[in-house]
């Protein structure tokens, strides 16, 4: 639900906060007082064209901002980590239109395009008047309404399910065919890579084992000397370190009796010579087995060159070299069964297809039933709103698919086009008057009749439609006495279900307001401000009783605005 709007520097409006409730938020007020820039305001933050003409003269710029109760929303949340933004039981959204620079969007502080705007306006509200904000209008949701109604949630998931592993599986089949095509063209020159990496056979981090060898035998002489040198300066000679710290041992032996102090010394001394006896004997035994043979040299330098030019021809690595060599071992096993698993595929893309074919005429029925549901529940309730005559009617089609597609599913021996939710292309149809052809929704012209089908139409689906706020601008056009009441009696039933922001002439209308709200305009300073009051219990009546008489309020009115909000 939206929580709170704030308006600032937007046309006749200088600075307006309003916090809404829950149930029927009513908006009245004289005409031209302000109440269709208000409805202005809010397309604007649900995505709606912005222009710099809307700033208030003298302005640098217009902030408008919504604050939405979105706690429990998955689909918000779902968006909302779409676009990595952080998700809180309050959603802020704010428009900024400045005069110098480009508009700003932000959700949650955070800068975004105007698509994510429009995107979360499409998730919270129905904005139903002279504006296009209207989700019923959309062919899409209106099959998305239809199935939200018919409550077959499980079958549909069934059908995405299946449908993905068939669209899945046709991805498949198309790029194996175009790999096929490239390998048969490739498969001689894969076969001679081939060959010619495994003739030299390389193995993991052979080249880098090489070198150290080679680089110890190109040393051997020195590394022979020099560790001959170390273990006689270490151990062999008789003056060796090791003798040399023996000595020293003997002599602090000497001591220990003298004075204890001298003990942890001896220790650490004895520790050393251990750690110098130990070096000995590795470079002793290093010396021992060097193997000093020159024309081993040459062998590794030979197998280098071999690595090297294979690692220039397909590496830069020697990993990369063994990887591609499995790549390419790979592509060939698959160009040796191409036939075998382009049949396994076609197997079971037909499979998939009978079964999605089932599950689409299943749908389709479904569909059928709740459509004819949502028919009698819309003509009824046109009817109490004053459209006596109105017919409705949900019609379905669906889309043939070429022959040269593999994404289709018969139904009537006929190739069906799918889409996300099955075969079914469905628009609402309704004619309002007698020997009048039924047109589709979208084609309706008039603002109150379209405000007025809305309602029936929510009235119907209300309990499973997920917007949870629905905003009428001027639903009362063309509607008066008995019919009025009608409408307001409706419009509060549909409370029940949503947020709903209203604005009235009906005083009928009016009379039901969970909220009331009364838009005003007066001069400050020669210049014209339009503003906004929400309005208790004991003004409610004054206002109530003003759309029935006028300004001049009379006890007959008072009386009769009483009467409608049901106060004795």
């Amino acid at each position: 639900m939206l929580k709170s709007l704030q308006i600032k520097n937007f046309a006749l409006i200088e600075n307006i906060e309003i916090e809404f409730g829950t149930g029927l938020n009513i908006i009245t007020g004289e005409t031209g007082a302000g109440k269709s820039i208000i409805i202005g305001a809010m397309g604007l933050l649900l995505g709606g064209r912005a222009s710099t003409d809307l700033i208030r003269k003298g302005a640098k710029k217009t902030i408008i901002e919504g604050i939405y109760d979105s706690a429990g929303n998955d689909n918000i949340k779902n968006l909302m980590d779409k676009y990595n933004l952080d998700f809180e039981s309050e959603l802020i959204v704010r428009r900024e239109i400045s005069l110098k620079s480009a508009s700003r969007n932000f959700v949650n502080d955070t800068p975004v395009n105007l698509n994510v705007i429009k995107e979360i306006g499409n998730l919270l509200v129905d904005l139903h008047g002279q504006h296009d904000h209207q989700s019923l209008l959309k062919s899409d949701l209106q099959l998305l309404m239809l199935d939200e109604f018919g409550n077959y949630e499980d079958l549909l998931n069934k059908f995405v399910d299946v449908r993905e592993k068939f669209s899945s599986k046709i991805s498949e089949l198309k790029r194996l065919k175009e790999n096929e095509t490239n390998l048969r063209e490739k498969k001689e020159f894969y076969s001679f890579q081939r060959s010619e990496i495994d003739k030299i056979s390389p193995v993991p981090d052979e080249d880098a084992s090489l070198e150290t060898e080679l680089k110890i035998l190109e040393n051997s002489e020195k590394l022979l000397t020099n560790t001959s040198e170390v273990y006689i300066n270490l151990y062999e000679s008789e003056n060796s370190i090791y003798n040399k710290l023996v000595q020293v041992q003997s002599l602090i032996n000497e001591l220990l009796p003298i004075d204890k102090v001298f003990a942890d010394r001896y220790n650490q001394l004895s520790e050393s010579i251990a750690s110098i006896n130990d070096i000995a004997d590795f470079f002793r035994d290093y010396n021992d087995n060097l193997d000093i043979d020159p024309s081993k040299i040459e062998e590794i330098r030979n197998r280098l060159a071999e690595l090297t030019l294979l690692k220039k021809k397909y590496g830069p690595s020697l990993k990369n070299v063994l990887e591609y060599r499995e790549k390419i071992f790979n592509e060939l096993q698959l160009a040796e069964n191409f036939s075998e698993k382009i049949t396994g595929l076609e197997t079971q893309i037909e499979k998939l297809r009978n079964e999605l074919s089932g599950l689409a005429i299943k749908l389709s029925g479904k569909r059928k039933k709740s459509a004819m549901l949502v028919k009698k529940g819309v003509e009824s309730e046109l009817k109490h709103l004053g459209i006596n005559d109105a017919r409705f009617e949900i019609r379905f089609g669906y889309s043939e698919a070429s022959n040269d597609t593999q994404s289709f599913v018969l139904v009537n021996n006929k190739k069906v086009k799918i889409n996300n939710r099955g075969v079914d292309n469905i628009e609402f149809f309704i004619s309002t008057n007698i020997g009048e052809e039924l047109k589709p929704l979208s084609k309706v012209a008039s603002g109150g009749e379209i405000s007025r089908i809305m309602l029936a139409l929510k009235s119907v689906l209300a309990k499973t439609d997920k917007l949870p706020l629905l905003i009428f601008d001027e639903i009362d056009t063309g509607v008066s006495g008995r019919i009025a009441q009608k409408v307001g009696n409706s419009i509060k039933d549909l409370a029940s279900f949503h947020q709903i922001i209203a604005i009235t002439h009906l005083p009928q209308i009016a009379a039901m307001a969970d909220h009331h709200f009364v838009v005003s305009k007066e001069q400050i300073n020669g210049r014209v401000i339009s503003s906004l009051k929400k309005i208790d219990d004991n003004e409610k009546i004054i206002e109530v009783a003003k759309l029935m008489s006028g300004e001049n309020i009379t006890d007959a009115s008072l009386i009769g605005a009483k009467e409608l909000m049901g106060i004795n």
